[in-house]
């Protein structure tokens, strides 16, 4: 079984901002697949969604937290179905990644996400998978990172984001089938 998590913020007001990225890559890996539409569950407090990927039962979650508090929504979906930790999968922006750049990790850090950082924090645990996605704009790090997260890509910006979304999603579509050493050859080049 696995689980893939994509990280954002809930409601209207932050869609489409580079906080939600992770939001976007599992919605749009949701479609590909013919997934179901998301029901919200307030047990999880997720919206979820559950399908076949082979024969391989995978769930679904943007949790419906704000991002800081990611963890407890992922951590109770982790216990509750008793996933391997290895099956888990973690999608989320990050800007120390240039945009539109993407990487798949493995056992590490949060590097200062907060959303990751919640996840290890209710886990106790860094051992699952991650696709990062670079939100980094080409001038560097900004200096106020918790308003950037916030904001919406501009208009040069969406070409870029929208093919690392795609980009993303089919690395989740090779992490599923083929595995980690795979994926990480791939999209880490």
């Amino acid at each position: 079984m696995f689980l893939i998590v994509g990280l954002g913020n809930p409601g209207e007001k932050y869609q489409d901002t580079r906080h939600n990225v992770g939001f976007a890559v599992v919605e749009r890996f949701a479609e590909k697949n013919n997934f179901p539409a998301f029901q919200l569950s307030s047990k999880f407090n997720a919206l979820l969604s559950e399908n076949l990927l082979g024969k391989e039962k995978t769930i679904l979650a943007l949790p419906q937290t704000f991002m800081n508090e990611s963890g407890a929504s992922v951590s109770s979906l982790i216990y509750f179905y008793k996933i391997y930790p290895a099956n888990v999968i973690v999608v989320h922006d990050d800007m120390d990644i240039p945009l539109g750049q993407i990487r798949v990790v493995y056992d590490r850090g949060s590097a200062g996400h907060k959303g990751v950082e919640s996840i290890i924090d209710k886990f106790e645990s860094n051992q699952f998978l991650r696709i990062r996605i670079g939100i980094q704009p080409s001038k560097g790090k900004p200096n106020n990172p918790e308003k950037f997260v916030l904001k919406k890509f501009d208009k040069s910006e969406k070409e870029i984001i929208d093919a690392a979304i795609e980009k993303a999603s089919n690395a989740l579509d090779l992490l599923t089938k083929e595995g980690v050493e795979r994926a990480m050859n791939e999209y880490n080049g």
